[in-house]
C-alpha cells in the first residue's frame, strides 16, 4: 500500500486563483480575524526537520473515532518513495535520529504489514513523491489512543521519522527502509 502525493498540477491553479483574488483588493481579514471556516486545531503535531535543521514538513494529528487521523506534508523531498513510521521516543537529535528509538510498538510483534507476526503499531505505508510536487498523505492510526494507558505518547512520547528507502513491508526490525532523513517530535498543543 502506497500513500501518493496528490498536489502537482493544483498547485498552479491554486496559485492563480489566489493571485486573482489579491489583484482584486478582496480583504482577507475582518476585525475577527480571516473570514470563512475555521481549520481544525490539531491534537498533538510533529514539525519535520532534516539533519541540518531545515524544515521537513509537518505532520498533524487529530482523534477521531477510529483511533488518531495524521496529516502528512513533506517539503523538500526528491521524487522517490520514503518509508514512513512513528517511533517510541519523543528526540529527533541528528544528524541520525537514533534518539528517536525504534518503532512504537507497544504490542512487542515483529515489524511490517505484510508479516505474519507484525505489525508494529508505528508501521505506516510508503509516501510516494511525485515529481515536482510536495509529499501528502492522510494516515490512520486504527484503535489508538493519543495519551492514557497505551497512548502513542507515554512517558518518554514519540517521533515521526522519515526513511531514505521504501519500507519492503516484512523485513523486522524496520523493513530495509534506510537512514533517517527527517523527523519531528510530536507534541501536544501550548496550553491556554
Amino acid at each position: 500500500m502506497t500513500i501518493r502525493s496528490t498536489i502537482g498540477r493544483n498547485l498552479t491553479i491554486g496559485a492563480v486563483a489566489l493571485s486573482a483574488l489579491a489583484l482584486s483588493g478582496c480583504d482577507m481579514m475582518g476585525k475577527g480575524g480571516p473570514k470563512g471556516p475555521k481549520l481544525p486545531v490539531p491534537d498533538a503535531s510533529a514539525q519535520l526537520f532534516d539533519a541540518r535543521g531545515a524544515d521537513r514538513g509537518r505532520v498533524d494529528i487529530f482523534k477521531d473515532s477510529g483511533g488518531l487521523r495524521l496529516e502528512l506534508v513533506a517539503r523538500g523531498f526528491a521524487a522517490g518513495t520514503y518509508g514512513m513510521h512513528v517511533h517510541g521516543t519523543g528526540l529527533c537529535d541528528g544528524p541520525k535520529f537514533t534518539t528517536a528509538g525504534p518503532h512504537w510498538n507497544p504490542t512487542n510483534t515483529q515489524h511490517g504489514r505484510e508479516n505474519p507476526l507484525g505489525a508494529h503499531h508505528g508501521d505506516l505505508p510508503n509516501l510516494v513523491v511525485e515529481p515536482d510536487t510536495i509529499g501528502r498523505a492522510t494516515l490512520q492510526l486504527v484503535g489508538t489512543r493519543l495519551t492514557g494507558e497505551g497512548g502513542l505518547l507515554d512517558a518518554d512520547g514519540a517521533a515521526f521519522v522519515i526513511h531514505a528507502k521504501p519500507d519492503d513491508m516484512k523485513t523486522d526490525p524496520s523493513g530495509n527502509s534506510g537512514d533517517r532523513i527527517a523527523c519531528g517530535v510530536i507534541n501536544l498543543p501550548p496550553k491556554k
